[in-house]
Parts: structure tokens; sequence; C-alpha cells
């Protein structure tokens, strides 16, 4: 025997010894052997000569093993809601009072009395200091600053002894029944806003709560230098808690619906016109196409495709195709009774 012979002579020999193995390893998995009995006897030289020998007792090994890898995949899921979503415009800005005015001396002199401190209401006409007038050949008579609107004494800027003239400001009045907040709205938008729109205001001041306001001016001229036209929000202010000069992020709605199919951004698939999403039924995935409408931060109103109470996956359907196999779990806080395996802990795809 020549070597080159030798050498596919021990190859096939290899071959032979590493099927004979895995059909061994395949028939003690689907029960066929028992102890004592023969799978199958091949020799070397019938491997060698490339004889196929038909294995029928052990064909159904191979779709057994098939059949037990298919598994299901683990997905987490939602369901579709009525919601109420807004359209709207983003902006922030400063508080300032309804009214605010700074008060003037009529006379020239020294502070020689403080009537009112900081934060004091006051009313039109109210009395905050007292001046020694300083002219020569007037009777000696203590002249009065007084308040030129309701409100309260936002700032006193002058101490007893302070020589003041008509030109220095002796104190700030603000009106803070209600206040203000102005926007610069880009020109493509303001026919979108109207008179009495409502806007929607938050303060870091006050964390979670939601104060309402409405448009009250929009200004008929826009501005050559940014194409934007002023507009004036107006918050009613009854508790006095908003102040003038905090700062303020702003939701200018333009449009809201009530009561709309509403699902996660998480859901959609696809994009423009070709969006799908996912829906568990049964322990199944199916494929279904929807039509998007208003989006309002993470959540997309549904037009078409889905109805409330739709269970729709949320996490892991990248693995998925249509009529694929899973296991469910929903959102954290909601227990699904049919969820599978609920001790084993799922791995989802982002």
């Amino acid at each position: 025997m020549t070597r080159k012979e030798e050498v596919r002579d021990q190859r096939s020999e290899v071959r032979y010894l590493s099927a004979m193995a895995t059909l061994s390893r395949c028939a003690s998995r689907s029960g066929l052997r028992r102890p004592g009995a023969k799978v199958a006897t091949i020799s070397v030289r019938a491997a060698v000569m490339g004889l196929s020998i038909a294995m029928i007792p052990l064909t159904g090994c191979w779709k057994a093993q098939k059949t037990a890898a298919v598994e299901s995949i683990p997905v987490r899921v939602k369901r579709v809601e009525l919601q109420t979503l807004k359209r709207s415009l983003d902006y922030a800005g400063n508080i300032r009072a309804r009214e605010e005015a700074l008060v003037y001396p009529k006379v020239s002199g020294k502070i020689m009395e403080k009537v009112r401190e900081e934060g004091v209401r006051v009313t039109k006409g109210d009395v905050i200091a007292y001046i020694d007038r300083d002219e020569v050949g007037f009777t000696y008579e203590k002249a009065p600053v007084e308040s030129p609107l309701a409100g309260f004494v936002g700032r006193i800027y002058v101490d007893r002894g302070t020589s003041v003239t008509l030109q220095t400001p002796i104190a700030m009045v603000v009106d803070i029944e209600a206040v203000e907040l102005a926007l610069d709205v880009p020109e493509k938008f303001i026919a979108q806003v109207k008179l009495g729109q409502m806007a929607e205001l938050n303060v870091d001041a006050w964390p979670g709560e939601t104060f309402s306001g409405q448009v009250t001016k929009i200004s008929p001229v826009i501005d050559l230098d940014t194409r934007t036209a002023p507009v004036e929000i107006t918050i009613k202010n009854p508790a006095y808690r908003l102040k003038p000069g905090m700062f303020a992020r702003v939701k200018l709605v333009l449009e809201e619906r009530n009561n709309i199919p509403v699902i996660m951004k998480e859901a959609v698939l696809g994009r423009d016109s070709d969006t799908y999403v996912y829906l568990a039924s049964n322990n199944i995935a199916h494929l279904r196409n929807v039509r998007l409408g208003l989006r309002e931060g993470s959540n997309y109103e549904v037009t078409e495709g889905l109805t409330p109470g739709d269970i729709v996956v949320i996490m892991g359907q990248q693995r998925l195709r249509d009529g694929a196999a899973v296991s469910t779990e929903e959102e954290p806080g909601k227990i699904n009774p049919k969820s599978q395996n609920p001790g084993k802990k799922k791995h989802f795809d982002q």
C-alpha cells in the first residue's frame, strides 16, 4: 500500500469513528438503545469503501433533537391603554409680575423713616417711607413716599439717613395676583397659536406640580432678525407661590386628544408609513401593521391597527417573527398569570 493510500485510509477511519459516536449518543437520548442491544456495526473496510448504511430506527432522533431546541422567546409586554396626548411647543423663560413699579420720591432729602419692609402687602397710596425735606424756605414737614399700585413691596433700596433725589428709586412694588411669561414663537407656528390657548408651566421650586396658564397677548409683528413673534402667557397665582424671577419650563399646547389608544415608542418597529408592532396572544407573537398619530414624550397615538386591551411587545421583539413562541412578562407592577417560567430570570434584547 502506498503512502497516499495509507493517509486516505486513516482519514476514512476517523470519519467513521466520529459518525459512530454521534449515532450512539443519539440512540441513547432517544431511548432506542437497550443494554445488550446492538445499534449498528460497520466495518472500517466498509467505511473506507464509502458504503452508505441506512440507520432507519435512528431517523426520528434528529427530528426529536430539532424539536427540543425550539424554545419560547422571553419578551416584556404592555397593554394598549386609553390616554390623553398633547402636541406642544416647549419653551423656557423667567416669570415676571403682572404689574411692577419702581417708586420714586417727589422731593429730595434724607430718608427719616421706613414704614414698610420687603414682602409686606400694600394698597395703592400706602406710605412706604418718609423723607426729611432739605429745601430751604419751606416749613418743616416730612414728605411721604407712596405706593403707586396694590401688591407687595418687592424691594427697598434705601436705609434710614440715605440722601435721595427725584431720580433715586426708593422701592419696587409688584402685583403677583397673576404672573406672566413672555415667549418668542417661531413664525411657522404662529398661525396655530390663539388667544386663550392653554399652556402648562413647571418650576423647580414645586417639583412634580404643573401650573396652567393662557395665551393673553400675541404680537401682530414678526421680528425680522429672529423670525419670531412675542407671545405672552398669563398664569393665575392666588397663593403667590410663583415668584417674579423664577425660571420656568413651558409647554404651549397646540393640540390635545382625549381617550385615544396609546403605546410606548419601544413597541414600534419600522419607520414612516411602514410601522408595525408584535402582539402577544396565547404565547404566540403576531405581527401587526399600525398607523401612528400624535406623539408626546415616549408615547404614540395609534390611529389604526390596535384596540384598547391589546397586549403589545415592548422589549425583546428584535428576535421575533410572525408566529414565534413567546413567554411574556408585563411591565413592572403588573402580574401576568399566563407568564411562563415565573421563577426563571429572563434576559431581554434591547
